[in-house]
């Protein structure tokens, strides 16, 4: 379960102080879906840094499992996204030259996991995704949809507690958009996975259990009925 308490974040831009976060407050529990949704430069990409153990805060508390990650070492932060922390982003950043299979062994190569082991944990996460005769695909020999999906892969290839996915549909047509989400939304069930989402799509904000609105740093939250 993640507790942000009283979160604030200041960047200094020349000599202009930035706002980001503004007093955040929230609760995720486990195996929550939230969606994050504002206008430009509210603080959303802010906000899922910090719980991505990314950044840290200027002041508060940003607190997973009971561990405030504002006091951790880098070293342990990095361990904290290594083992718990699934990435999904908006371009997909896939590493050109390597496989589909190869791309998403990376997630595992930081955790230590054999050889042999990776090959297979990859090749059952690019299956999960609809994805298992395209094992030997560059993303070159990819449509969008189907990196993101490689993306998605090797976000939970290494089995996170959490999945932070920042405009994942963002460059994707309709009908793609639509089969990602799709995807998104099973594995989140399959894996009882906490799943928080930013996204500038009202279809995809309506649909989700809770939605978070950020303007100008500052959060409100409220239960989707429709959902």
């Amino acid at each position: 379960m993640y507790e942000l308490r009283n979160v604030t974040k200041r960047y200094t831009r020349g000599k202009e102080t930035v706002h980001a976060l503004e007093g955040v407050d929230l609760t995720i529990p486990d195996g929550d879906r939230l969606v994050i949704q504002g206008p430009t430069g509210g603080g959303k990409s802010t906000l899922l840094q910090m719980l991505g153990a990314l950044d840290r805060p200027t002041s508060g508390e940003v607190v997973l499992d009971g561990t405030d990650l504002a006091g951790l070492s880098e070293g342990r932060l990095t361990r904290v996204r290594s083992e718990n922390i699934g990435f999904v982003f908006q371009s997909f950043n896939l590493i050109p030259t390597l496989t589909a299979q190869e791309n998403v062994e990376t997630a595992l190569v930081p955790l230590g996991v054999k050889v042999r082991e990776r090959r297979e944990r990859a090749a059952e996460a690019l299956g999960s995704v609809g994805l298992g005769e395209r094992l030997a695909h560059l993303p070159s020999e990819m449509s969008g949809g189907q990196q993101q999906r490689v993306a998605i892969a090797r976000a939970l290839v290494k089995r996170p507690k959490v999945l932070l996915a920042d405009e994942p549909t963002g460059n994707l047509d309709e009908g793609t958009r639509d089969e990602i989400m799709e995807v998104l939304e099973r594995l989140w069930k399959e894996h009882g996975l906490t799943f928080v989402m930013v996204t500038h799509d009202s279809s995809i904000a309506r649909k989700a259990p809770r939605l978070a609105t950020l303007r100008k740093g500052r959060i409100t939250v409220k239960e989707n009925a429709g959902a």
